[in-house]
């Protein structure tokens, strides 16, 4: 027992030495929107707000950009993500999970709120998932999340599989998965804030994602949000033959809550450690095949978690 106590303390110690300066630009994100974002009444309540802001994240030796200045749930961001990538859009399925962040958009009284009354409560209507598989399939009003929409709309995600998997296409600059449709936001729950990712593959086969966000919520969503799309890109890769390189995050409104805004400052005192590693060990053929058990984690030194109430 000592000795598993000494080797833990090590990891720990020797990590708070190597500088992560990369987590560094999300601590410093913070301090300027305490120092010098606008105070706005938004809709869902008042935030302090900067426009235009960017981060860069490696990925290379399989990285994975998860702070470590408080404590990411990333199983949970997983099983969001391999919810998306199924096309799913019954907040159920996430439920059975035991994973709650769709809660608040899932229930009843949102969904009336959003005048979408014909949808049950849980189905989020044609939100990520929907757009990424079946980009503007028609949405049943009878039927909804429980439909089959195998087959029908735009399949994205497959379509930029196919790409990255073509030894001349995969060096496009068009391959583009867009969640912003303007045909359906109004059958949304909640019209999508990451809207569009790019993936650029360089000479030397490494895959970079590009996102661009139109609003992201600095102290609970952007974490994930790195996180996720960090998940996406390495699991690409793996699918298809590549090394993953870099995420790179573009935001167009970063804002912190009012009530974030001081417990977001017990944040900025911790020293960042060192990213983990990721391991994706398996290989489908059908990338809706994955599951959470296929991501290993390594060396995942963390602060607690710092609690904040989400958002709807």
């Amino acid at each position: 027992m000592v000795i598993i106590y000494m080797f833990r303390r090590f990891i720990n110690t020797s990590a708070r030495y190597r500088p992560n300066f990369e987590e560094k630009q999300y601590l410093d994100l913070i301090t300027k929107i305490i120092k010098t974002g606008d105070l706005q009444q938004g809709r869902n309540g008042n935030v302090y707000s900067t426009i235009g802001e960017t981060m860069r994240f490696s990925l290379k030796d399989n990285t994975i950009p998860l702070l470590t200045t408080k404590k990411v749930a990333w199983k949970t961001c997983l099983k969001e993500l391999l919810w998306f990538i199924k096309g799913d859009t019954n907040n159920k399925n996430l439920k059975n999970q035991n994973v709650s962040i769709w809660n608040g958009n899932a229930s009843r009284e949102y969904l009336d709120s959003r005048n979408l009354h014909y949808l049950k409560e849980d189905d989020l209507g044609p939100v990520y998932g929907h757009q990424w598989r079946f980009w503007n399939a028609p949405y049943s009003k009878e039927f909804g999340c429980l439909e089959t929409y195998n087959g029908k709309g735009i399949d994205q995600l497959q379509n930029i599989i196919d790409s990255l998997n073509h030894p001349q296409d995969r060096f496009s600059r068009r391959i583009i998965m867009s969640a912003w449709n303007p045909e359906q936001l109004n059958e949304m729950a909640l019209p999508p804030c990451h809207v569009l990712s790019q993936f650029k593959v360089t000479n030397n086969n490494e895959l970079t994602c590009i996102l661009y966000q139109r609003s992201g919520d600095v102290g609970l969503g952007v974490p994930f949000n790195i996180a996720s799309y960090s998940f996406l890109t390495h699991l690409l890769a793996n699918h298809c033959n590549l090394k993953a390189k870099e995420f790179i995050h573009f935001i167009g409104d970063a804002h912190i809550y009012d009530d974030h805004y001081e417990v977001l400052k017990q944040q900025l005192v911790r020293e960042p450690l060192s990213f983990p590693k990721l391991l994706i060990e398996t290989k489908y053929d059908d990338i809706n095949d994955y599951s959470v058990n296929d991501f290993i984690l390594k060396d995942y030194n963390y602060y607690d978690a710092i609690k904040m109430d989400m958002r709807v």
